[in-house]
């Protein structure tokens, strides 16, 4: 009961009926706290998951424990940070190093985990992925479990919500499995999934229509017949529908009210995100040049260059996902038949990093695609292999090539508008979500995913776009 006693205390609310059986548990788990041991908490949106780990981060050090709090992404890590009151680090930044600060972008090994005593709480744990790393021979999940358990002393809680997206290319998310995690990594999990939306957000039309959504999913994974989600907007002051006519008004007002950066679109495809980028640059922002400082963007590959340039001993790398603002653009040009240019970077969702200055693929802005297709990738390769073919030892060639300004160009998008996926692990005060093409066929379990997962990414006000009249039931 100590335990349970001791984050009862840490509640500004009563706990719900769900938050005091996950506390019976919680406290089964850190009487039993061995690296063999792990804990899953599942919940809804709106549940009081973010407050069952504020009020567990309080309690440990009362346990002689202590914690480190990872996320998947930059963005889920900074929302971690604010609601935990405790600094948050994305997974990578904290279990890779670079073998030395002179190797190449390949040579990441796992970090000596120096922690004792210590849980590591990993929020959005739905998007950790068990298939192997691009950089890496490894997953990112066998990763973290390997890290972790060489500390002194340490175990995992995995954080998240199984109805949100998976990572990419899977049907689930393995972190969030606890049979996956029992037969695959032979460990003792403690498990509870919260579905009670906590009374003080009742209120919350968001929150009541992601419920509904989250329950149509598990309806349809019992294989019943499948009927479109019933949005409920009446009398409710913070989610409201919209026709595509009254966007542009719409984005004028979330940007007067919330901030540019506090306001999202989320897509079904990167093309539309395109076209959204394009309409919103042009007729909102009033902007015709290719790219200008303000601007936001959303890097869409990993860069392991341009950090070490900036600062040698940065042995760390700007994400895929990473959101950034432009502060000036120079040296546009063409070269190897592509275009860049050099601009001055803020990392948003890095609160310790200096501007950075680094070279950009313009190209990459436009395409209809998650990033550079491999084909357009290869070509701007070879022709700057020409560069370098005076080097005669072929290893020393490549060595060069990998640290061409050019070779190492961030390939980047215009991040007003997104597709869900990018969106996921972040939230925003004013979203707007475009329903897409959308036909009966492709009313499923994956839609309902996409569906919830983009309308948990609004906190204050979300506007449905464009959405078929089926989906409400006023």
């Amino acid at each position: 009961m100590h335990i349970q006693n001791l984050l009862t205390q840490q509640f500004v609310w009563q706990p719900t009926q769900q938050q005091q059986e996950s506390f019976i548990l919680l406290e089964d788990f850190l009487s039993a706290f061995s690296p063999t041991t792990c804990f899953i908490l599942k919940g809804y949106a709106g549940t009081g998951k973010t407050t069952i780990i504020s009020a567990l981060v309080k309690i440990l050090p009362v346990l002689q424990k202590k914690t480190v709090l990872l996320a998947p992404t930059g963005r889920a890590a900074k929302v971690m940070r604010h609601y935990s009151g405790k600094k948050a680090l994305t997974i990578h930044k904290k279990i890779y190093r670079k073998k030395s600060a002179a190797t190449l972008e390949l040579d990441f090994t796992l970090a000596e985990n120096p922690h004792e005593d210590t849980l590591f709480i990993i929020d959005e744990s739905s998007m950790i992925s068990d298939s192997r790393d691009q950089f890496l021979s490894r997953s990112l999940l066998d990763d973290l479990i390997r890290y972790v358990q060489s500390g002194g002393n340490c175990c995992l809680m995995f954080v998240g919500d199984t109805a949100q997206l998976p990572p990419v290319g899977m049907l689930e998310s393995p972190a969030l499995d606890p049979n996956y995690l029992e037969t695959n990594y032979n460990l003792e999990v403690f498990r509870y999934e919260l579905k009670e939306v906590v009374r003080q957000q009742k209120a919350s039309g968001i929150l009541y229509n992601a419920t509904k959504v989250r329950d149509d999913i598990d309806l349809e994974k019992q294989e019943a017949n499948l009927a479109f989600p019933q949005f409920h907007t009446k009398g409710f002051t913070d989610i409201f529908r919209m026709n595509g006519d009254k966007l542009l008004e719409g984005l004028h007002y979330s940007y007067d009210r919330f901030d540019i950066a506090n306001t999202i679109v989320i897509c079904r495809s990167n093309k539309s995100a395109n076209l959204y980028n394009q309409h919103i640059r042009n007729q909102i922002l009033f902007r015709d040049e290719e790219i200008t400082g303000g601007d936001l963007l959303m890097v869409v590959r990993n860069n392991y260059y341009w950090l070490q340039q900036h600062d040698e001993k940065n042995t760390g790398f700007i994400a895929n996902g990473d959101l950034a603002k432009v502060q000036k653009v120079s040296n546009i040009h063409d070269q190897h038949g592509f275009r860049f240019a050099d601009i001055s970077l803020e990392l948003i969702d890095d609160d310790e990093l200096e501007p950075i200055v680094c070279r950009v693929l313009l190209d990459s802005l436009h395409v209809d695609a998650p990033n550079m297709p491999y084909e357009q990738q290869q070509q701007l390769y070879e022709s700057i292999a020409l560069d370098y073919v005076d080097i005669p030892a072929r290893k020393d060639r490549l060595d060069a090539i990998k640290k061409d300004p050019y070779y190492n160009a961030l390939q980047i998008k215009f991040a007003y508008a997104i597709t869900c996926h990018k969106a996921q692990g972040g939230q925003w005060p004013c979203v707007f979500v475009d329903q897409g093409y959308l036909n009966d066929e492709m009313l499923n379990t994956e839609f309902l995913r996409w569906l919830y997962t983009a309308v948990t990414r609004a906190t204050e006000q979300l506007f449905l776009v464009n959405f078929n009249p089926k989906f409400y039931g006023e």
